[in-house]
């Protein structure tokens, strides 16, 4: 018959050298394992689950430790022993590995912007971990170079874009010579929707209207999941600008 204790805490079942903080003040941080890691954040579990077995279930159900920075609080909640606070901690600590992976990533604030290739490797950071979609536009000089990622709208799983009159009052606004115009799909397949290229349609035309030159808009996905393995759409290369 099945035991009516509540299950052993597993931080009362280590030696004191064993414990997580014990060994991260000894040994430092690579020295723990990911859940470790995300126990110290937690700093206590509930009555039958300690804070080691509760990092655990978080990392398996995220299947890895990045799976989680694609969590929202709700996702979190779901677990016993994470309440409100604790779920939006471990959001914030989620959202500063985000931005971190973007920043490195990125390291030269003006890149050089010349093709769909430069522009998804710009951005493949910033969409990482995106269950929405999102619309930027890249603002450049008369030699390509990045002035400003203006982020302009963020929407539902189902709808963002944005109207080419917002699109161009940005550019005007930062003195930009050029654009490229960029969205991520969620699913990871960048194959544009009937919506997707009815806007590239409208880009373009505004483009000539307002004297500048719209270099591609370009859908961000996953190779993995993308029918042509690139992990990118662009809008230049299949003719539609």
């Amino acid at each position: 018959m099945p035991s009516d204790s509540a299950p052993a805490n597993r931080l009362q079942t280590l030696t004191a050298a064993e414990r997580p903080q014990e060994r991260l003040e000894k040994h430092g941080p690579r020295a723990l394992s990911d859940s470790e890691l995300l126990a110290m954040l937690l700093r206590s579990g509930t009555k039958g689950h300690d804070v080691l077995t509760l990092a655990n279930r978080l990392v398996s159900e995220a299947g890895s430790l990045s799976g989680l920075i694609q969590w929202r609080p709700a996702d979190f909640k779901k677990l016993k022993g994470i309440g409100r606070i604790k779920a939006l901690q471990l959001i914030t600590v989620m959202e500063i590995a985000r931005r971190t992976i973007e920043q490195s990533a990125n390291p030269d604030p003006n890149p050089l912007i010349e093709s769909a290739d430069d522009a998804a490797n710009y951005f493949r950071p910033l969409v990482h971990g995106l269950v929405v979609e999102k619309f930027w536009v890249l603002c450049l000089n008369r030699k390509n170079r990045l002035i400003k990622c203006v982020e302009l709208t963020s929407g539902t799983a189902t709808n963002t874009l944005a109207h080419p009159r917002e699109v161009y009052r940005e550019a005007i606004k930062e003195s930009a010579s050029a654009i490229l115009c960029a969205h991520n799909h969620p699913s990871g397949d960048p194959t544009p929707s009937s919506a997707d290229i009815k806007m590239t349609r409208q880009l373009r035309d505004a483009a000539q209207a307002v004297d500048i030159q719209l270099i591609d808009h370009i859908i961000i996905g996953r190779p993995a999941t993308d029918p042509a393995g690139l992990g990118h759409y662009s809008f230049r290369a299949a003719g539609l600008i």
